[in-house]
């Protein structure tokens, strides 16, 4: 399995913390940043399995 790395913004709005990576449009939340990551990063997987970004070779 390839690893990839993308960017975060993690920004709170309330008592509540936003996760968001804009290369790929999921956005997830946490009550932590921990968690947020996390739940990003679980949603972020399943939607690349999904809808597979294409490799670009540079």
């Amino acid at each position: 399995m390839k690893t990839r790395s993308f960017a975060v913004f993690i920004y709170k709005e309330d008592d509540i913390y936003i996760a968001e990576c804009p290369e790929v449009g999921t956005v997830d939340q946490g009550e932590t940043i921990e968690q947020a990551i996390a739940s990003l990063r679980e949603a972020t997987q399943l939607y690349l399995e999904e809808f597979p970004l294409p490799i670009l070779w540079l």
